[in-house]
């Protein structure tokens, strides 16, 4: 069968099963579950590939669910991958209020993308017509939050790195994958509703512990040392190194106090703050680090609060490679017509942990439309299913398909022109000994 049939064979099938596709992404907005803890999520999606006959396996990296499914032969191999987790928006009319947890990311779309393509794939003869493999990822914990949980995770031993992604390496999930696809959704902007690709800054994660001593607020306040005033003192040191920023480097410094103290009338002994370092470039986070290290620790030492920083590595930046991301925009292209698609969109000042993934292989992250409202916001909004959800399923599948079919030469091709910045035991070594 010509590529285009086969491409054809798998969007009907998605079609055909459009219902159950966007059935899915509502049900798991409804139910939104925090990183590492997404265990109803990834039921959701086990049941649904055990409906489809696949072998699977669940509980990687926690709460991670992985499919395989071999073609006519295994000359390569692709992995499409779809997150679990919501983001915390306590204020988003469907917040869990237990946990603040709500999916005003748009991640129940990319699940919901991801059993769009089970369906195409497990519905259909399209996997005997492949020269390759497919493993269908549903990845935990993208959104960088609750960082001294995670934290508590990776001392115990439970997980190494904060992401799901980055976990999913250090397990050798991606080991045998030659390349990476996966879409995030994106607010329709004047006229436009997908792009084949851009870039996202990456990051350091902090944990900043201000140490003092307790004593009576009214009575005794010579006696103690205010770590709330050290952490005062250290967030104005940080925001005095602003103007040492480069805006090419498009460094981004946002702490926020989790623990400001006990009661108002003990003089604050123990003060916490997280903070991300965020910069286009490595060496850009490795600077900027320093310095907010450096007015940190100032805080501290100015009151004679002892102080505790703890790195841990966030998100790399992302890496395009255009031979890919040419396919899926052509795709893009078929789906919606030229006039609504770009070939790469402008740089995001955010970070994922497909930045990772594309410092060591060739990485799709495009976007698809179907929202609204602010990113992480109470406003957020999926608006249109069948560009969010079903068009992110086609053009997933169609750009695997041209990967794949007539001997995978495409795919091939797209391999081996990318030359990764990283090796995995460079990665494991100089990343995730930040921790």
């Amino acid at each position: 069968m010509t590529k285009q049939e086969l491409k054809d064979m798998a969007c009907a099938a998605i079609d055909k099963h459009s219902e159950q596709i966007i059935a899915l992404g509502d049900n798991i907005f409804n139910e939104p579950e925090l990183g590492f803890k997404e265990f109803k999520t990834a039921e959701k999606v086990s049941n649904l590939f055990e409906a489809l006959g696949f072998s699977y396996r669940n509980g990687v990296a926690v709460t991670g669910v992985v499919a395989e499914l071999k073609g006519s032969q295994s000359k390569m191999k692709v992995a499409i991958m779809g997150e679990l987790d919501a983001v915390v928006s306590p204020q988003h009319p469907n917040a869990d209020p237990a946990t603040g947890a709500a999916h005003a990311c748009g991640h129940n779309c990319m699940i919901a993308a991801l059993a769009g393509v089970a369906y195409a794939l497990g519905k259909t003869e399209v996997m005997k017509h492949l020269a390759g493999d497919v493993s269908l990822m549903a990845v935990p914990a993208e959104e960088y939050v609750e960082i001294e949980y995670r934290k508590s995770l990776i001392d115990s031993g439970k997980t190494h790195f904060v992401g799901g992604k980055q976990e999913f390496i250090y397990l050798g999930e991606m080991d045998n994958i030659d390349i990476m696809m996966m879409h995030h959704n994106q607010a329709e902007k004047n006229g436009v509703v997908a792009c084949a690709g851009y870039t996202t800054n990456g990051f350091m994660g902090k944990l900043v512990q201000y140490v003092g001593k307790a004593a009576h607020s009214g009575g005794a306040p010579h006696k103690g040392i205010n770590a709330l005033n050290a952490a005062n003192i250290g967030l104005m040191a940080v925001h005095a190194q602003r103007e040492t920023f480069m805006d090419a480097d498009h460094v981004r410094v946002h702490p926020i106090i989790t623990k400001g103290g006990d009661l108002v009338n003990i003089v604050p002994e123990d003060v916490r703050i997280e903070t991300y370092i965020r910069g286009a470039s490595l060496p850009a986070i490795m600077d900027a680090q320093t310095k907010v290290d450096r007015a940190f620790k100032a805080g501290g030492d100015a009151v004679g609060a002892k102080t505790n920083i703890t790195t841990l590595p966030g998100y790399l930046p992302f890496v395009l490679h255009n031979p890919l991301l040419d396919i899926m925009y052509e795709n893009q292209v078929s789906l919606f017509g030229k006039d609504r698609v770009v070939h790469t969109a402008p740089p995001l000042g955010g970070s994922t942990d497909a930045g990772d993934v594309s410092q060591l292989m060739p990485t799709i992250h495009c976007g698809f439309a179907g929202m609204e409202g602010e990113p992480h916001g109470p406003d957020l909004r999926i608006t249109d299913k069948d560009i969010g959800m079903i068009g992110a399923a086609k053009g997933l599948v169609m750009t695997l398909i041209d990967l794949l079919a007539e001997n995978a030469e495409t795919g091939l091709s797209v391999k081996n022109s990318f030359h990764p910045p990283m090796t995995k035991e460079k990665y494991l070594k100089d990343w995730g000994n930040h921790i």
